[in-house]
């Protein structure tokens, strides 16, 4: 289970930051920033993955009222533009400017999931796995898929073909199947390499074809 041994050698306030939404082929990223308050902090705050979707919302819903927290979102598109690393990256710092905005200050420390720190002046620690190790990085990650979570349920309305219900955007089978059926849709990433063949198919198949040239004409050509 996640404490607070990292957030405790730290300068306060002390934020947890993760993300959703790195591997799926369809939706934004999504990441959060969040400052646990020093007394009341929810019981059960654990990594999002080993929750479920039940527990996620309710811990959301407390994490939000007692915490204070930022969001950061980049769209498909952006994703697109600036590969999903970068994208992340962005997210992050999006989600601790959120953050300051509400704390009305900058954070004493950052304490970050992964092995690499987006390019900003806060004084910050990766921390691999850090939902499983920090109380407030695990936090974050609540807030995050949560959040993520409910935006793809949103779209998964609008094109339930994909079974964004249950695979929220992920390759699963059903996703792959429908991608191949009906093609991408606008907030599908169109560099993610399923996603690009699925539009090569389509622009394959509404090419024109090429004009058939008479016998003589052929004759003269070759």
């Amino acid at each position: 289970m996640p404490g607070l041994n990292h957030e405790k050698s730290c300068l306060p306030p002390v934020a947890g930051v993760d993300e959703a939404g790195r591997g799926p082929l369809a939706g934004p990223v999504v990441a959060a920033a969040v400052v646990l308050p020093a007394k009341g902090v929810p019981r059960g705050i654990d990594d999002s993955k080993k929750l479920s979707a039940a527990e996620r919302a309710r811990l959301c819903g407390l994490i939000q009222a007692r915490g204070v927290y930022g969001v950061g979102i980049v769209e498909p598109a952006e994703i697109d533009t600036l590969n999903i690393y970068w994208a992340t990256m962005k997210a992050m710092t999006l989600a601790v400017d959120a953050l300051v905005a509400r704390l009305g200050c900058d954070p004493g420390h950052v304490l970050v999931d992964g092995n690499r720190l987006p390019r900003w002046s806060y004084a910050a620690t990766a921390i691999v796995s850090g939902d499983a190790h920090s109380l407030s990085i695990a936090a974050a990650s609540i807030v995050a898929k949560h959040l993520r979570d409910g935006i793809m349920l949103d779209h998964a309305a609008a094109h339930p073909q994909y079974h964004w219900h249950s695979n929220k955007g992920y390759g699963c089978r059903h996703h792959l199947a429908a991608l191949r059926d009906h093609g991408p849709t606008p907030i599908h990433r169109r560099s993610f390499a399923p996603v690009a063949a699925a539009y090569a198919r389509i622009t394959a198949d509404t090419a024109p074809a090429a004009p058939q040239l008479p016998l003589d004409a052929k004759h003269f050509a070759a």
